[in-house]
Parts: C-alpha cells; sequence; structure tokens
C-alpha cells in the first residue's frame, strides 16, 4: 500500500480533547468578559497558551468555532417547517423569536460579539435556514393582509431580524430578566412586522411547537 493509499489516521484521542477543552473554556470565559486573552483562555482548558496555536493558528480561528458552534446548535433547536406549518404568520414569527432568546438569553455577550463582530458573515451562513423561515412567515403575513404591505417580504424579514438584534443589545445592556425579554422581542418582532402589541401578545407561544409525530 502506497502513502498516498494509506487512510487518514483520527486524531489522538488527547488532541480531540484538549480542542474541545480550548473551545468549551472560549464559550466560558467570553461570555463573561469578550476581551479574555488567549493565555487565560489556555489556562481555563488547564493547557499552555502554546497549546492553542497546535489547535487554532490565531484568536479569530478560535472564535470563529465558537461562534460558528454556537450558531448552529441555536439553529438544531428552532421548529422545524413542518412544526410551523399549522401557525399563523404572526405565530409563526413568535415561535421563532421565542426560541431565539431561549437559546440566547443565558449567552448575550457571546450572541452580541455573534451578531455585532467582524465574524457577522460566519453566523450568516449558518443562519440562512433560519432567515428564510422569518421571510416565509413575512410573506405568508403579507398576503393575508395581517402583516404590513409597505415593503416586500425580504426587507421586512430583515427588519424583523434587526428589532430582534436590538432587543438583545438591551438586554444584554440592562441585564432584563429572561421573561421580560421573551416578551419584548416577540412584540419588538411582530411590532416591526406591523402587528399591533395586544394582537402581538395573543401570539406569544405558552409553549414551543413541536415536531408532528
Amino acid at each position: 500500500m502506497s502513502t498516498t493509499d494509506r487512510p487518514a489516521r483520527a486524531p489522538r484521542r488527547d488532541a480531540t480533547e484538549n480542542r474541545a477543552a480550548l473551545v468549551q473554556a472560549a464559550r466560558t470565559l467570553l461570555q463573561a468578559d469578550p476581551d479574555a486573552s488567549l493565555e487565560s483562555i489556555a489556562a481555563h482548558a488547564g493547557l499552555s497558551r502554546r497549546a492553542i496555536y497546535g489547535h487554532f493558528p490565531s484568536r479569530d480561528d478560535l472564535m470563529r468555532e465558537v461562534v460558528a458552534g454556537g450558531a448552529e446548535r441555536i439553529l438544531a433547536a428552532m421548529p422545524s417547517r413542518a412544526a410551523l406549518a399549522g401557525l399563523a404568520p404572526a405565530s409563526r414569527l413568535a415561535a421563532i423569536a421565542v426560541t431565539l432568546w431561549t437559546e440566547v438569553s443565558h449567552v448575550r455577550s457571546m450572541a452580541v460579539i455573534a451578531v455585532r463582530g467582524p465574524l457577522v458573515e460566519t453566523v450568516a451562513t449558518v443562519f440562512a435556514p433560519l432567515r428564510e423561515q422569518v421571510r416565509d412567515a413575512c410573506a405568508l403575513g403579507i398576503a393575508d393582509g395581517t402583516m404590513r404591505n409597505d415593503v416586500d417580504a425580504a426587507t421586512l424579514g430583515r427588519l424583523v431580524e434587526g428589532a430582534c438584534l436590538a432587543v438583545l443589545d438591551e438586554a444584554t445592556r440592562s441585564a432584563t430578566p429572561g421573561d421580560a425579554g421573551r416578551r419584548m422581542v416577540v412584540l419588538s418582532a411582530l411590532g416591526m412586522a406591523g402587528v399591533d402589541w395586544r394582537t402581538a401578545l395573543l401570539a406569544l407561544p405558552a409553549t414551543l411547537p413541536k415536531d408532528p409525530a
């Protein structure tokens, strides 16, 4: 068997565990201090600063893995198209907004880094399916007259997203309690979509939709 024919060896167990430990340490420390140093991240993982460069060429590469992993986790928690299919447009947006808030409310500082920092394009790529769901809900709302129709669905989707990000910024700055943030993100998203706030309150889900059996 030639060298090129040999199967690639799996990473050693300790190397895999060290990489995972670095990512977890970065998540923990960056949530508490967005400017946490590589030295402190390595120390928290029980490794040397030099060990980081065996896994990540730069701080940006480590940040990229942390942010992309967080975005993928949030995306996986989102209600599926099948789960949203039976809901009215406003309820669809409310379910998406509530799930988003539930997933980021305990990691607000990291979430702000993800959506406002230099890795925003990384997050945008991961969140493309989520943005499509928001756009579809807006299109349905425009079509049935329950949402504003002065802009197209794609534009309205971006405006709704901006409203959710504004809530995240405010909730992080003012340490808004979880339940208050949950209500605020739904009212802000639906308000931007043109839904009266009293009607928006009715769309606030008591529980999240489940995937059909």
